[in-house]
C-alpha cells in the first residue's frame, strides 16, 4: 500500500506516519507538508526509508491531486480551511480519503463523492472518531436507548498541573481557544436545549464526573449531541444526551468572566497599532507558558455512558479510555488518539475493506470489532462495563 499523509509534520501527522511505518503492509508513506525539513522532524520517530517527502507547490488542490494519483489512500490532517481542497482532490482522482475534521463543512460534496465512487471517511480521529465507533457498538446492546452522555478531553497528568489553568497544550492552542467559544446542543427531558457560545462556561449543565486514578474532572457542554444520537435507530426515545469536554476543576470558572469581558473575541481591538484580536493575543501570550516538559505526560480521557432498556430490563453500558503520552517517542496522547485511528482506517480504505462511496462516518461505516482490536494492538484499550438496574 501507498498512503499519503497531508500535514504529516504536525503533531497528529507525525503519529499517523509513525503508525504507518510500523505496518508491514505499507510500502510507501508520502509525507505532504509545507515545512522543508521533514527528515529532521521525523528523525528517530519512524523508518524513513519508506517515507517520501513532498512540499506542495502551486494551487493547493492541484498540488494535492498530483500526489493522490499515485497512492491507495490519503489521510487529511491539514488545517480545517484546507479540508475542502483535499476532499475535492480526492474526488477528482478517485482516491479514498480519511479526515479527522467535521463533515458539515463539506456536506454538499456528498453527491460528487458518490458519483465518483470514492469513500471519504469524515470525523475519524479521537472525538469525534473513537467515540462514534463506541456509539455504534453500544447501540447494538439495547432495544431502546434513553440516555447518552459523552465525555472527552485532554489534560495534564496530575504532576504536570500548574495553576491557574491546570492545562497545557497537546494540540493547536488556537483551536483550543476557538473551542472555548462554541455553541452546544443537548437534549434534556426529551427536549432540545441550545447553549450559546457565551453561556458555554456559565450554564446549569456544567458538572463533575469521577475517573479512577484521577478523581473529579469538570465537564462542560461542547458539541451537537442530538446530531450523533439521531444516527442510532435505538435512540428514538432519547430523553437526555450531551457531549462534554473534560478539564481539571476550575476551568469554567476561569473562562466565564474572560469571555464576558471579550477575551475570546475575534474582532481586532480598536486603537492598537496592529490588527490583533483578543483571541490572537491570548494565543501568543499563553502558548509559550503552557508547554509540556520532556518528562511530562498529557492524558486523553474519554467516557461514554449509555442507558436504556434491553429485554424489558434497564441497564447501563459505560466505556472508558485513557491515552497517555509516550515519553520514548515524545508523541502526545492526543496525537496518538487522533493519528492512530486515522492510520487504521486509511489502511482499511486502501485494502478496500471499506469501499462504500460518499461521505462516510465511523459510526456507520467502521467495523467496531476490527477497529478496537487494532487500537488494542497499539496499546490503546477501551474498557466496557455493563450494569443492570435491580
Amino acid at each position: 500500500m501507498k498512503i499519503a499523509v497531508l500535514g504529516g509534520l504536525g503533531l497528529q501527522g507525525r503519529a499517523a506516519i509513525a503508525d504507518l511505518a510500523a505496518s508491514a503492509d505499507v510500502e510507501e508513506i508520502i509525507c505532504v507538508d509545507t515545512a522543508p525539513d521533514g527528515a529532521a522532524r521525523l528523525g528517530g520517530l519512524a523508518d524513513l526509508g519508506r517515507v517520501r517527502f513532498v512540499v506542495p507547490e502551486g494551487p493547493t488542490r492541484t498540488a494535492l491531486a498530483k500526489v493522490m494519483r499515485d497512492v491507495d489512500a490519503v489521510i487529511d490532517l491539514m488545517p480545517l480551511p484546507l479540508m475542502r481542497d483535499a476532499v475535492l482532490a480526492a474526488i477528482e482522482t478517485r482516491t479514498p480519503l480519511v479526515t479527522t475534521n467535521y463533515a458539515k463543512s463539506i456536506a454538499d460534496l456528498a453527491p460528487a463523492a458518490e458519483e465518483a465512487g470514492v469513500p471519504i471517511m469524515t470525523e475519524c480521529g479521537l472525538d469525534p472518531g473513537i467515540d462514534l465507533v463506541l456509539y455504534a457498538r453500544a447501540a447494538r446492546q439495547f432495544d431502546t436507548i434513553t440516555v447518552i452522555d459523552s465525555y472527552c478531553g485532554g489534560i495534564p497528568e496530575p504532576k504536570a498541573r500548574t495553576e491557574p489553568l491546570s492545562y497545557k497544550v497537546s494540540w493547536n492552542l488556537d483551536m483550543v481557544l476557538m473551542s472555548q467559544n462554541r455553541a452546544s446542543v443537548l437534549v434534556e427531558d426529551g427536549e432540545r436545549v441550545e447553549v450559546s457560545a457565551g453561556e458555554q462556561h456559565d450554564n446549569r449543565f456544567i458538572h463533575e464526573i469521577s475517573v479512577d486514578g484521577l478523581g473529579m474532572l469538570e465537564a462542560f457542554p461542547n458539541g451537537d449531541a442530538p446530531r450523533y444520537a439521531a444516527m442510532l435507530d435505538a435512540a428514538g426515545g432519547l430523553q437526555r444526551t450531551g457531549r462534554y469536554s473534560l478539564r481539571w476543576p476550575g476551568w469554567s470558572a476561569f473562562w466565564a468572566p474572560l469571555k464576558e469581558l471579550g477575551f475570546l473575541s475575534e474582532a481586532p481591538v480598536p486603537g492598537l497599532p496592529a490588527s490583533v484580536s483578543p483571541r490572537e493575543f491570548l494565543g501568543r501570550l499563553l502558548g509559550p507558558q503552557l508547554q509540556y516538559g520532556a518528562d511530562e505526560k498529557d492524558l486523553c480521557v474519554m467516557r461514554n455512558v449509555f442507558r436504556g432498556v434491553e429485554g424489558g430490563r434497564r441497564k447501563t453500558v459505560t466505556s472508558d479510555l485513557v491515552i497517555e503520552r509516550d515519553l520514548k517517542s515524545g508523541l502526545f496522547g492526543m496525537s496518538l488518539g487522533v493519528g492512530y485511528p486515522a492510520s487504521i482506517v486509511s489502511q482499511m480504505l486502501a485494502r478496500r475493506e471499506i469501499a462504500q462511496p460518499g461521505l462516510l462516518n465511523p459510526m456507520t461505516h467502521v467495523p467496531d470489532g476490527r477497529f478496537l482490536d487494532e487500537l488494542a494492538r497499539r496499546n490503546i484499550h477501551v474498557s466496557e462495563t455493563v450494569t443492570w438496574d435491580s
